[in-house]
């Protein structure tokens, strides 16, 4: 009995599919630009010096558990020597990795037609929108919006319904860098555990930054909606520009099987060389991939908790079993 009412109870927190899409972010198509170079772009051998200019060096001291906003935390009385030899080793050690072409960097950005249904986004053929190529399946809050103005959102949400006879685009990446476990195991070798450790740390804040610099060039020259930007590294590590590039992992998109349809559609294994796991993992482990949305409310959410409702329709759609989609899908169920 006590058992019942609390699952009823809990349930309470929730809106059905139907309720959560009455409250769905409401779509504006008045500033849809369409891409001025639409299709597949690959990015091969980026040059790391590029790359490296886009480095996000407080999540570099993160990783050596150094906590503080770069460049301030230099400046720490507690903390900035151990950041400010930490970062003088890291660009030593990019140097080398420059001079001696030790990591190699291979990027690949897609812009294609699409439309949405409910939570799905579908990718046509080409722009007469007769054909379907694919469908990425994304999912919805359902926690209960109190505040005025909050909504059940979905990624979705941010295309133009198809029923809206509006034209949207989607856009993918997938970034790699490689060559990081090669270096670590020479340095390894060589009895330098701590540039082995470096390198990686290094190939990671590379690959994140290798997608900042491609959003940058997606925003301002293959899709154009942004031509007039002109951000600082702090202000676009800050996301002060116009769209988002969720992946799968984030808040909004925690399930990881989708990247299986992201590689198929930018063809991204040839590309770029990452490959997916049996369990969607990248490799190598610097690899970034996600989605462009380009509307300018787009912005980043968490999805919280969902009801098995949701999982069996997200079965549905995957044509996958209940019991595969509630292991995909484990760590946000509310049941």
């Amino acid at each position: 009995m006590v058992d019942d009412y609390h699952k009823r109870h809990a349930l309470q927190q929730y809106l059905t599919i139907p309720q959560a899409r009455e409250r769905k972010f409401p779509f504006e198509a008045a500033s849809l630009i369409p891409p001025a170079k639409p299709g597949i772009h690959p990015f091969t051998s980026y040059p790391i010096e590029e790359i490296a200019k886009y480095i996000d060096w407080t999540y570099f001291l993160y990783g050596w558990e150094i906590k503080g906003k770069y460049p301030e935390v230099l400046d720490d009385p507690l903390k900035g020597q151990a950041a400010r030899k930490l970062l003088d080793d890291a660009h030593l050690l990019l140097q080398q990795i420059i001079e001696e072409g030790l990591l190699r960097a291979d990027g690949v950005a897609g812009l294609f037609p699409a439309n949405s249904e409910d939570e799905d986004v579908i990718i046509f053929e080409d722009e007469q929108r007769m054909k379907e190529k694919m469908r990425f399946n994304f999912l919805r809050i359902q926690e209960i919006k109190e505040e005025p103005g909050k909504y059940n959102l979905s990624l979705a949400d941010y295309i133009a319904p198809v029923k809206s006879g509006t034209s949207d685009y989607l856009g993918a990446f997938v970034v790699g860098v490689h060559g990081a476990d090669v270096v670590a195991d020479r340095f390894k070798k060589s009895g330098d555990d701590y540039n082995g450790i470096m390198v990686k740390m290094l190939a990671d804040r590379l690959a994140e930054a290798f997608a900042e610099l491609l959003h940058e060039k997606v925003r301002k020259e293959l899709w154009g909606y942004e031509t007039e930007e002109h951000f600082s590294l702090p202000e676009l590590l800050k996301e002060r520009y116009s769209g988002i590039r969720p992946a799968c992992g984030y808040p909004a998109c925690p399930e990881h099987s989708e990247k299986v349809k992201l590689f198929a559609l930018l063809n991204a294994q040839q590309h770029t060389g990452v490959n997916l796991t049996e369990n969607f993992s990248m490799v190598p482990g610097a690899s970034v991939s996600g989605w462009y949305f380009a509307h300018p409310r787009s912005r980043y959410f968490n999805l919280g908790k969902i009801t098995k409702e949701q999982v069996e329709g997200y079965a549905h759609k995957k044509q996958i079993t209940l019991q595969e989609a509630e292991k995909l899908l484990g760590s946000i169920l509310a049941y």
